[in-house]
């Protein structure tokens, strides 16, 4: 919707469902804190950031060093969409200085904004093709956008899956009963029982989505000779990358190119859209992914009580996200709950490591290619030697501490940011160049 009435009513009426969790939740909290103690931790903060090989303090600082990286670039693309959406709706509705307005961003939780690419894009250059209009024309359905992924793995070495993966796995929405859409990739014997479960519709975001799910796939057959304990990913965020390495790479050009979809690879003057559209949900993302686990470790820690849970969550989503919600909240808005994975109690921060290795993974990958090009064009695709590389890190699974399990990979042994400013620098450019004149920052 643009309309903004409509749009703060669906939002408002969204975190309405949230205030009768909270003192289920508050309890919850004393619960597990408890047995987290009982384990030898202050409280289930730690106990969480204790997963990652190093001092929970020492990883939660590691997270702001992260965001220390991008930050600056998340910066200027804030500032770009608060001006185009300053010139949609006006200043009543969206004033060009200050926060943006969650519910305007074409997202529930304001946690990636592709949607209103309609709304930001540039006057000056637009894409040439619609991959949604692609996979319709050359008669793709949900089976074949799937072989298609199976083919970008095949291509990097990877064996075929099992046969009974076309068997037993669920690619669109059964007629005949009501199920859970949300897609997942499922390893049902530890061995080579891999399935997806998915309603694929044939569009560009279940294009990317095929290979990403896969990706999972992939990785636990990678692991399945590991003894029992150590199968899993290096570290959470690495199952989530390795999928989002397959899935940036489904989106690239020169990929489409490659398979078919699209007859020439556009020319540079059409970068800066191909770029605004993934840092719309891959950079607006990044202090999403990292304020949601800030909120919990203040909470578990004792530093933020029940009493102020609301006002906690919007100070962090001011702070990281420059967001505002569209209206003053009612007393007993209790608006972290309205997100799935705090309801559920599943941790958050794998993502925001996911996308920071997804480019790191990236850029490994180009430069042992030889590469020569921007980051953002080049396509792992028939790249058996990649292939080969990257399933040396699959096989290790969480049998070491993930700082070696990177090195495997890319030589690196540390989590590194600089690889989502070296793919979005064009853009980079393009948004300081298109800010001149505007007051960035909230």
């Amino acid at each position: 919707s643009r309309d903004p009435a409509e749009l703060k009513a669906v939002w408002e009426g969204w975190h309405a469902v949230a205030p009768p969790m909270k003192a289920d939740y508050a309890k919850a909290v004393t619960l597990t804190n408890e047995g987290a103690k009982g384990l030898g931790f202050p409280d289930t903060g730690a106990l969480w950031r204790s997963n990652y090989d190093m001092d929970p303090d020492a990883f939660a600082a590691e997270t702001d060093r992260l965001w220390t990286q991008v930050e600056p670039f998340y910066r200027n693309l804030h500032c770009y969409v608060r001006a185009r959406l300053n010139d949609k709706y006006g200043d009543a509705v969206q004033p060009r200085t200050g926060p943006i307005r969650a519910d305007l961003t074409g997202n529930m939780w304001a946690q990636s904004w592709g949607n209103i690419y309609d709304v930001v894009a540039p006057k000056t250059a637009a894409s040439s093709y619609d991959l949604d209009k692609l996979l319709v024309k050359n008669g793709y359905t949900p089976v074949k956008m799937t072989q298609t992924g199976e083919a970008f793995y095949s291509s990097l070495g990877f064996d075929s899956l099992p046969k009974t993966f076309w068997e037993r796995s669920m690619l669109e929405r059964p007629r005949d009963r009501e199920v859970t859409c949300h897609a997942s990739a499922w390893d049902v014997n530890d061995r080579d029982d891999i399935r997806i479960k998915a309603c694929f519709k044939v569009n560009g975001e279940d294009f990317y989505t095929v290979h990403h799910e896969l990706g999972h796939n992939y990785y636990q057959r990678a692991y399945s000779d590991q003894p029992f304990l150590f199968k899993g990913s290096a570290n959470d965020g690495f199952h989530e990358a390795v999928g989002d390495l397959a899935g940036m790479s489904a989106l690239t050009p020169t990929y489409l190119n490659q398979i078919g979809l699209l007859e020439t690879v556009p020319g540079a003057e059409e970068d800066i859209p191909y770029l605004l559209k993934m840092a719309l949900d891959k950079i607006a993302f990044l202090p999403f992914g990292l304020m949601i686990d800030k909120w919990r470790w203040q909470v578990f820690s004792g530093q933020v009580d029940p009493a102020h849970y609301n006002e906690a969550w919007w100070k962090l989503r001011g702070q990281y996200q420059g967001l505002t919600p569209p209206g003053p909240r009612p007393a007993d808005a209790f608006d972290p709950a309205a997100k799935y994975h705090i309801a559920a109690s599943v941790p958050y921060v794998r993502y925001f490591l996911a996308f920071n290795y997804e480019f790191q993974f990236q850029r490994a990958a180009c430069k042992q290619m030889g590469w020569k090009g921007p980051l953002h064009r080049c396509s792992l695709y028939g790249r058996k030697d990649v292939g080969q590389k990257l399933n040396a890190m699959l096989e290790l699974g969480n049998s070491q501490p993930w700082q070696d399990t990177l090195k495997v990979y890319s030589g690196e042994t540390r989590t590194d940011g600089s690889a989502i400013t070296e793919y979005f620098q064009p853009l980079n450019v393009w948004l300081i160049k298109q800010n001149k004149g505007e007051r960035c920052g909230w």
